[in-house]
């Protein structure tokens, strides 16, 4: 089944096929996108975890199982949600799970307002998540325009330096400190100065990253 571009999809997987069955038709009810599966292999196969959307996972599947799968997704850089089902209430893992990023850790039979709650939640938090690495993409694209000049003001600016200080150490007159500022500015597409230093704060650029002093 194609997932659509934007369309979240909850993933089922629960090697019982009663579980899988009710589960389906009550996330259907609730006109949620569902793929359903037997199996974490089977769930790879098709490459769903960059998929948007959430995965309710059960946890003592055979094979490759929960905790198993857990990792396997985290080490392949997704970040697709995941709510845990469990036949046993069991303290540790659970710990262990939502330590590794879990939404959510529901024993079954698992009631029909704490599924849909937990996914709902795991959806919006892939929701935020896959906005904010748009959001800084967009934010890294605007500073690739940057020039190494025009970097090394930023870093001096990040530092709270002022223009005659980082003319002093860049070797360059104060007025065109101001014009790089002026196109780092334009460049990044910021109003003030507080907005570009949350830009660079965004992407990490630290204040402490100095400039070499060119001739």
């Amino acid at each position: 089944m194609d997932t659509g571009a934007n369309e979240p999809t909850v993933f089922l997987i629960d090697d019982d096929p009663s579980v899988l069955k009710s589960l389906t038709r009550l996330l259907r009810s609730e006109h949620l996108r569902v793929e359903a599966f037997a199996s974490a292999e089977a769930f790879l196969a098709e490459c769903k975890f960059s998929a948007p959307g959430c995965l309710v996972l059960d946890l003592n599947l055979p094979g490759l199982d929960g905790l198993a799968l857990q990792r396997r997704l985290r080490d392949a850089g997704s970040q697709l949600p995941i709510v845990f089902l469990t036949g046993e209430g069991d303290i540790p893992i659970t710990v262990r799970a939502l330590q590794a990023g879990a939404v959510d850790f529901l024993t079954k039979p698992v009631t029909a307002t704490a599924l849909l709650a937990a996914v709902k939640t795991g959806i919006e938090r892939d929701t935020a998540t896959r906005l904010a690495t748009l959001a800084a993409g967009d934010l890294q694209q605007r500073f690739s325009r940057l020039t190494d000049r025009e970097r090394e003001v930023l870093y001096a600016v990040a530092a709270g330096k002022l223009n005659k200080q980082i003319a002093a150490d860049l070797g360059i007159a104060e007025q065109t400190v101001k014009f790089h500022r002026a196109r780092i500015m334009e460049r990044t597409n910021a109003k003030t100065t507080a907005e570009l230093m949350a830009m660079a704060a965004t992407l990490g650029v630290s204040p402490h990253q100095s400039a070499s002093r060119r001739d």
